[in-house]
């Protein structure tokens, strides 16, 4: 990580944590266990990689960053809300989280189902309301772009996805597995990136051409997040992951060192990696930021 990015996430994560302690609920707040619940699993040490792409790309093209933060913050609580869902024995059984027990194991299933609910619908709360100041046009354009990248075309389609690929048996191959590997993670892991670049750019004003280059970058930045998921999943450990390692493999899922090999799968992170770097370039401002935050995700260790 360069000192560049490092400082910058030192000053910014605190800022992004406050403006998640701010739209939440108190613990104290009834129904207690739900609020609990929620701030439980916010507050248990993510990356904010969400909410920082929201920032960085607002400020890369001159916004403001307290326009920024309570937009960021939906990301994160909308982000949450998926890893909460994730979790779930119905889906991905795990009962690790960022090295704690995951909200199922911590609680109970009803709660994680309902907490996971609330996380959501507050993040789309707080995207149709913040910036208070700014245009209400780019709120609703932001609002409902979060909607898709999480609905029946973005996020929870690839969930689908994935699901309907895990442990596909020989007698059924995919007529395409790299096609279908790639539409999986576009949407379950780069579609709620991708849209995070583009909320915040279009706070700072944005224009359509700026849109679209930013979109590629995220779709870039998602791929290079999944194909390094991939990898930590067949090298790393509990320890350093904060989950459990290897439950891709035994599920049978699709994944990129299980299609390609590990070494393809490297050379591929760093293929989307040089492609990256070229868009950060074309940015007006925050190019060294950026360069931090993409060569982070691609060699990062959980």
């Amino acid at each position: 990580m360069s000192d560049t990015f490092r400082g910058y996430l030192a000053t910014l994560v605190p800022e992004i944590d406050a403006a998640l302690d701010r739209v939440l609920a108190d613990g104290e707040r009834e129904p207690v266990r739900l609020h609990e619940a929620m701030r439980y699993s916010i507050f248990a040490g993510g990356k904010r990689l969400r909410p920082c792409l929201v920032v960085l790309a607002g400020e890369a093209f001159g916004g403001s960053r307290t326009d920024l933060l309570e937009p960021a913050a939906a990301l994160e609580l909308v982000h949450t809300f998926s890893l909460v869902h994730d979790d779930l024995p119905a889906l991905d059984d795990d009962d690790l989280r960022r090295g704690r027990a995951t909200l199922h194991r911590q609680y109970d299933e009803a709660l994680a189902i309902l907490a996971g609910d609330a996380l959501l619908n507050l993040g789309l709360e707080v995207m149709a309301t913040y910036p208070t100041g700014g245009n209400s046009a780019v709120r609703l354009a932001n609002t409902i772009a979060v909607a898709r990248a999480i609905g029946t075309d973005g996020m929870i389609a690839g969930q689908v996805f994935d699901l309907e690929a895990e442990g596909r048996s020989e007698e059924e191959p995919f007529a395409d597995p790299e096609a279908a590997l790639e539409r999986i993670h576009r949407l379950k892991t780069g579609a709620l990136l991708r849209v995070s670049l583009e909320v915040g750019a279009r706070i700072a004003g944005a224009g359509a051409r700026a849109l679209e280059s930013l979109g590629r970058l995220g779709d870039l930045i998602g791929l290079m997040f999944q194909v390094r998921d991939d990898i930590l999943d067949v090298e790393g450990d509990a320890e350093s992951l904060g989950k459990t390692p290897g439950k891709d493999a035994r599920a049978g899922k699709l994944t990129y060192p299980g299609l390609y090999g590990i070494q393809a799968a490297r050379r591929m992170l760093d293929d989307h990696l040089a492609e990256a770097l070229e868009l950060v370039d074309d940015l007006p401002q925050r190019k060294a930021e950026f360069r931090g935050l993409v060569s982070f995700i691609a060699t990062r260790e959980n």
